[in-house]
């Protein structure tokens, strides 16, 4: 191997990748504590969803290794092809999807169940970059933004159909990547009025959208804020430092579905509120990390692929905990590296390994 190509492998971001870990074996910990109780009454295994998730996490950790060794460039040049497949995927969901909780969202292959829309995050992120970076030095005025975002909606209508919070994820994602990309900023007004008249058509289609803001300003009034009162039960019974480990009481069947959307109040419960901002600091590192990384990258592509990656978590944590605690209406946003979903966590470790990939050639 060549000496310039062994001194580039060895300045991975040991830092990053440090964080990832931690975020993943901490989130396999609060899972079985969380998952516990719905496990043992649904599935009589107190352990079902740790198992489940536990074999999820290693395919994703065996994925973003696979995907760190491999030059990131090889990933960008797949992007339209990865952004056709997640149109076709998220078609077929509409066609022939699996209905859980009301909610149209999975594709059944034999035993496993898959999520498109996870996919659909990862290549917008791809694509977006493959463009932009095509675009090189035609990257400011308002035609440049509308044209990118343009390129989004055929996704976003797709995925929006039934599920909002992503459709609202990847508009954020296309937001950030733009704004990365642009010297300029005046536009970005203009962008934002698109982007909440866009929302509020979004909010009208549906009755059981404008449902939730109702339900958000005033959860006890209606009967389906019942989640909601709950979690800010278990915030707000959890103090300082919380019940402890696995004395959660608010995860017996009195938070429903506990394991996914609303994990985060059940950290507050046990670990209270220095677990809840200790988190709180690891993700901001983790966000910092991928920023250096964009900061650093020896090209358009590798910069802009880590602020994509960056932007996507970051909208995915801040969302999550705004709902938990009430801030804005109930979206169904799961908390990365810590909510239940396999589907999920193997395609967020797999991102982390091309932002570590983009590591590998950075300044």
């Amino acid at each position: 191997m060549p000496r310039d190509k062994q001194k580039a492998s060895s300045r991975m971001d040991m830092t990053m990748l440090t964080l990832v870990i931690l975020l993943t074996v901490f989130g396999l910990v609060i899972l079985l504590s969380a998952s516990e109780y719905n496990g043992r009454v649904r599935f009589h295994d107190s352990a079902y969803y740790f198992k489940k998730q536990l074999f999820a996490s290693a395919l994703g950790l065996g994925a973003m290794y696979f995907v760190s060794s491999i030059d990131y460039h090889f990933f960008v040049q797949l992007a339209p092809a990865a952004y056709l497949l997640s149109m076709l995927l998220s078609t077929a969901v509409l066609l022939f999807g699996q209905e859980i909780n009301g909610s149209r969202r999975w594709l059944n292959l034999g035993p496993l169940s898959f999520q498109p829309s996870e996919f659909a995050k990862v290549a917008v992120v791809l694509f977006l970059t493959w463009q932009i970076d095509r675009s090189r030095k035609k990257t400011d005025g308002f035609w440049f933004m509308c044209r990118t975002m343009f390129t989004l909606l055929p996704i976003v209508g797709l995925v929006g159909s039934n599920n909002l919070s992503t459709a609202i994820i990847i508009l954020g994602i296309g937001v950030i990547l733009i704004f990365a990309s642009s010297p300029h900023y005046l536009q970005f007004i203009a962008l934002g009025g698109a982007g909440i008249g866009f929302i509020a058509i979004f909010l009208a289609a549906e009755s059981y959208r404008l449902e939730r803001l109702a339900i958000w300003r005033d959860p006890e009034k209606y009967e389906k804020g019942f989640q909601t009162i709950q979690g800010l039960y278990a915030i707000g019974s959890g103090g300082l430092f919380g019940r402890g480990l696995g004395n959660s009481i608010q995860k017996l069947g009195f938070v429903p579905e506990a394991q996914n959307d609303m994990i985060y109040s059940i950290i507050c419960e046990e670990l209270g509120l220095t677990g809840a901002i200790l988190l709180i600091l690891v993700f901001g590192l983790l966000l910092w990390r991928l920023c250096v990384i964009s900061m650093h990258s020896t090209d358009l592509s590798g910069a802009l692929l880590s602020a994509g990656i960056m932007g996507h978590l970051a909208i995915q944590v801040i969302l999550n905990i705004a709902v938990v605690t009430n801030t804005i209406p109930n979206t169904g946003i799961t908390l990365p590296f810590i909510s239940y979903g396999g589907t999920s966590i193997v395609f967020l470790l797999g991102e982390m390994g091309l932002a570590l990939n983009v590591s590998h050639h950075r300044r």
